[in-house]
C-alpha cells in the first residue's frame, strides 16, 4: 500500500466551474507534475468551458454526458483513480491548493483528513447547524466541519461506503458519518476557504432547506436509528402511562388516548429495532470488495 508521502490521485468534480477551475489548476498542475500526483477532473455535464479548461491544463478529464450530481462525480473520480491515496477538492476556487500536502501528510496517522473551513455563513448556516447537531448526536462526538469537500482518504477504505453514498451534495456528510460510525480515525485540519469564483452558488433557501430535512431523516435511519427511536418511544411510553394514571384517578377509567399513546410507543420501539437491522445490513454490504 502506498504511504501518504507517495503519489496521490486528486479528484475534482466540476459542473460549470470554468473560471474557478482554471485558477485551481494553474497552481495545482505544476506541483502535481513535480510530485507525481494524478489530477482527475470529472466534468459533470458542464455546458460552459469547464472541460476545455481541464484538458488544456493537462489534467486527466472524465466527462459525464449529463449532470449526475456532486456525489456521482466524486464516485466516478474515485473509481477511476490510479493511486491508493485520494484527495478530493472543489473546483470553484474556495480551496487553497497549498493545503493539499498538509491533508496528505495527515494520512500517515489517520484514515481520513478533512479541511475545516470554520463556521458556515449565509443561507446554508441554519441548515448546516441543525444537520451538525444531529450528526454530533449520532456520532457521539463534535464534528468541526461535516460537509467539507476538501478531504483525503485511502481508496480501499472509501470503497466500503460508495454503495450507499448519495449522488448529491450530501455525499460528504454521509462519508463523514460512515467513517466515524465504523471506528476509523478522522482528523480535521483548519484551512482558509476563499469566496467561490465564477457562477453563483446553487443553494436556495426553501429547496435546500427541504433537502436538508430529508438528509437529516436519512442520516438518522442509516447510521443510528436506535439513538432516536428508543428515546422517543420511552418518552411516549412515560407520557402514555402518566395520562392513563391521571384518567383512572380523576375519571375512574383508563382513557383511550393514554392506551393509544402506550401502544404507539411500543410500535415505535420495534420500528427502531427493525430500522437498525436494515441499516446494519445496508452498511455492511460490499465491505469485502
Amino acid at each position: 500500500m502506498e504511504t501518504a508521502a507517495s503519489t496521490a490521485s486528486i479528484v475534482i468534480p466540476a459542473y460549470n466551474e470554468a473560471e474557478g477551475l482554471g485558477r485551481t489548476l494553474d497552481w495545482l498542475m505544476p506541483k502535481a507534475s513535480e510530485l507525481g500526483w494524478e489530477v482527475i477532473v470529472v466534468d459533470d455535464g458542464s455546458t460552459d468551458r469547464t472541460r476545455d479548461v481541464a484538458v488544456r491544463s493537462g489534467a486527466r478529464v472524465i466527462t459525464h454526458p449529463e449532470n449526475g450530481g456532486y456525489g456521482a462525480a466524486l464516485k466516478t473520480g474515485i473509481r477511476n483513480a490510479s493511486h491508493e491515496i485520494i484527495l478530493t477538492m472543489d473546483a470553484d476556487g474556495q480551496h487553497d491548493p497549498s493545503d493539499v500536502e498538509r491533508l496528505l501528510d495527515g494520512l500517515k496517522e489517520h484514515d481520513m483528513v478533512v479541511g475545516d473551513r470554520g463556521k458556515a455563513k449565509g443561507v446554508r448556516a441554519p441548515g448546516k447547524k441543525l444537520l451538525s447537531i444531529v450528526a454530533n448526536y449520532l456520532s457521539g462526538m463534535k464534528i468541526p466541519d461535516l460537509n467539507s469537500g476538501f478531504r483525503a482518504f485511502r481508496k480501499q477504505t472509501i470503497r466500503e461506503f460508495l454503495h450507499f453514498c448519495p449522488n448529491g451534495f450530501s455525499f460528504t456528510t454521509t462519508v463523514t458519518l460512515a467513517f466515524l460510525r465504523s471506528g476509523y480515525q478522522v482528523a480535521y485540519v483548519p484551512i482558509k476557504a476563499e469566496r467561490r469564483i465564477g457562477r453563483a452558488s446553487n443553494v436556495r433557501f426553501f429547496r435546500d432547506g427541504y433537502k436538508t430535512l430529508l438528509l437529516i431523516i436519512r442520516v438518522i435511519v442509516l447510521f443510528n436509528p436506535l439513538k432516536v427511536f428508543v428515546p422517543s418511544s420511552i418518552i411516549l411510553f412515560i407520557a402514555g402511562v402518566a395520562f392513563t394514571i391521571y384518567g383512572i384517578v380523576v375519571f375512574r377509567r383508563a382513557p383511550n388516548t393514554g392506551i393509544l399513546i402506550i401502544l404507539s410507543s411500543i410500535l415505535l420501539f420495534f420500528m427502531g429495532i427493525l430500522a437498525d437491522q436494515i441499516s446494519a445490513i445496508r452498511r455492511e454490504r460490499h465491505r469485502d470488495w
